[in-house]
């Protein structure tokens, strides 16, 4: 029973969305109050009959349901109960249904607080919120309900969840990375209002930021999220591969990175306006073309979900009408939202559009070493892989002067137009620093090494100039630092965030080492500074697996620093091995041990990687992440300032 009110709910939330996305509209053009009013009830109802239908699903998970296929097929009965309710959005089916239930969460939260905002604006917002609902809810409903059940003969229990996916990441990285991307969809609902309303000046662009702050802030945490797992799961001591579903959440991030800034300027100095809408619609364009590259099944990734061609198609088509739709209203409605501002080539807002404008090249770049293999495999011209050394070569030379304008932008100021005290007031802090990014390889490695020190005094210079902007004049001739608000407090994390990410990158691809040995008990291998000692195997069985699990002690100058347990694992319901890496981590550096193939009874391959600094990639990500909310907050604030009549004017 409990599936049937799942599904019944999905339907009713369809109904309500057709309602939605109808009758508000034609209440703003009728000017009808009572249905402009039903914008936001609407939201509040779709919400609910998602979340009734979220947790219909989750009972089935939690009670071994397995009459109804999805969860036959993801889950098991001897499956931890952590993964048991996470297997949720473990497949196709149960990913769409956390996505539209998000973006009703979604929509009551701009229901709810965009009550200082006219209420046919929003009943326009809401509108276009639930135009995408539809899209979302007829995939689920036609081609992908996830209450399917089998009858009359169910089985006694699942094919067990797929064993990658059995990992703490799976709890956090997917509902994190899909509240950036659904949020994304609020940005562009404003985009697309303010086009229908030919108006985007500066009180549209405060209206938008903490949403777009927010979303921009989850997304980075999803993108810092699914890093980490990758690096602990997969077995290879990387923490990005580009592969095709990674560089699938990489370029709406890009997007939403220049979008954040461009608000910025949008609402501050009331230009950048067409720019600024074209950012939105494109970041939710992009998140869709995540989705569509990860269902269907048109590029093989560990990432992705296999799903016939039906689905796949059915994706396609709804995201073609999303970004036709929104770009033929962009050619149509931009000339009426065009900038009337001009400003000096060296200024904070010429810089900034230099940012964006690499950011750009930098999506761009991404996007075409993404599908340009599946145009090619789709015009049967023969099979090619874009891998690495090809992003590396294209990304870095975008990157190193993108780094170089975030340091530069906050000292400049709006309007500046000379350069020259700019360089009178830092250039003895760039030579100091360009001085210590030249000796610290030196010193470390023993030999210079151009991309770290390109690397540090990039970073460096961001942290410099971040923490600079900080001091103001004091009208007497002097500089005093100034209390900070929560929005330039926000800016500032995120900046430092960047920098500390850059930092991880840099050092940790320059001066990790790595052995693939065979060992057996009573062997001992060398890395660095670094002796490590196979002591023994041990069998341990798991709840769902069986385990075979080595012993190896770590010394580090003589002394032990601590035993690490790679494991072998073995799951009995897929009968699928794989290797579970074990891992000493530090702030400074990693030890990572990976159990490799057995030679014989008693000597095994063993991997072993010494990464430094590799933390300092999340611990940037993070920091963020928590710049972006800090400042959404902030900008939160001043916007419940607006009120109606300003709109009027």
């Amino acid at each position: 029973m409990i599936p049937e009110i799942g599904h019944f709910a999905l339907i009713l939330a369809l109904g309500v969305a057709l309602i939605q996305a109808v009758v508000p509209l034609i209440g703003v053009w009728q000017q009808n109050t009572v249905m402009i009013s039903l914008a936001r009830r609407c939201a509040f109802l779709m919400a609910l009959m998602l979340f009734v239908s979220f947790a219909c699903l989750a009972t089935s998970f939690l009670t071994n349901d397995f009459s109804v296929l999805y969860v036959a097929q993801n889950s098991n009965s001897h499956l931890p109960k952590i993964y048991q309710f996470c297997a949720i959005w473990g497949a196709h089916e149960g990913s769409l249904l956390l996505w539209v239930t998000l973006l009703g969460g979604w929509m009551c939260a701009v229901a709810w607080r965009s009550r200082n905002l006219p209420d046919e604006v929003v009943a326009q917002i809401l509108s276009v919120l639930a135009m995408i609902a539809i899209g979302f809810l007829l995939l689920i409903v036609v081609t992908s309900n996830p209450f399917v059940r089998i009858l009359p003969i169910s089985p006694t229990d699942g094919r067990d969840l797929n064993a990658l996916l059995q990992d703490p990441g799976l709890v956090s990285h997917p509902p994190m990375l899909y509240m950036g991307y659904v949020g994304f969809s609020v940005a562009f609902a404003f985009a697309i209002t303010a086009l229908l309303n030919k108006k985007f000046d500066a009180q549209w662009a405060a209206w938008t930021r903490p949403w777009t702050l927010t979303a921009w802030a989850f997304l980075t945490l999803g993108v810092v999220l699914g890093s980490a797992w990758a690096y602990r799961v997969l077995g290879w001591g990387g923490w990005w591969f580009w592969d095709p579903v990674e560089n699938a959440s990489f370029m709406p991030w890009l997007v939403g990175t220049a979008l954040v800034h461009s608000l910025i300027v949008a609402n501050k100095r009331n230009t950048f306006k067409a720019w600024t809408v074209l950012l939105a619609i494109s970041a939710f364009s992009l998140s869709l073309v995540g989705t569509f590259l990860v269902r269907s099944g048109v590029l093989v990734s560990v990432h992705s979900f296999a799903v016939d061609a039906k689905r796949g198609t059915f994706i396609l088509i709804f995201l073609s009408c999303v970004i036709i739709s929104s770009l033929l209203l962009y050619a149509f409605r931009a000339p009426q939202v065009r900038d009337q501002r001009s400003f000096s080539w060296f200024s904070r807002e010429s810089l900034m559009q230099g940012a964006n404008l690499l950011l750009t090249a930098c999506m761009l770049t991404v996007l075409l070493g993404t599908i340009y293999p599946l145009i090619i495999d789709a015009l049967h011209i023969g099979k090619l892989s874009v891998g690495a050394p090809y992003f590396n070569a294209v990304f870095v030379p975008l990157i190193t002067p993108l780094l170089l304008l975030l340091g530069l932008a906050p000292l400049i100021k709006w309007d500046e137009g000379d350069w020259m005290p700019v360089w009178q007031r830092y250039r003895w802090y760039l030579l100091v620093l360009i001085c210590v990014a030249i000796a610290v390889p030196w010193w470390y490695a023993g030999t210079p090494k151009f991309g770290v020190t390109i690397g540090l005094l990039l970073s460096g210079w961001i942290i410099l100039t971040t923490i600079l902007r900080l001091r103001v004049a004091d009208g007497k001739g002097g500089r005093v630092w100034r209390s900070i608000s929560l929005n330039c407090l926000g800016m500032t994390l995120a900046h430092i965030g960047v920098a500390v990410c850059v930092l991880g990158v840099v050092l940790s691809q320059a001066f990790s080492l790595q052995r693939e040995v065979a060992m057996s008990v009573g062997d001992s291998v060398s890395l660095g500074n670094y002796q490590f000692e196979l002591m023994g195997f041990e069998q341990r069985d798991g709840p769902n697996y069986q385990a075979q699990e080595a012993h190896l002690r770590v010394y580090h100058h003589g002394k032990v620093l601590t035993t690490l347990l790679p494991e072998a694992r073995t799951y009995s319901v897929q009968q699928m091995s794989l290797p579970k890496s074990a891992i000493d981590a530090g702030v400074f550096s990693d030890l990572y041990v990976v159990l490799g193939q057995p030679l014989n009874d008693t000597r095994w391959t063993m991997r072993i990687y010494f990464k430094p600094f590799v933390r300092w990639i999340w611990a940037g990500g993070f920091l963020m992440m928590l710049g972006g909310l800090i400042a959404a907050i902030g900008v939160s604030r001043k916007a419940k300032l607006l009120r109606q009549v300003a709109y009027a004017k």
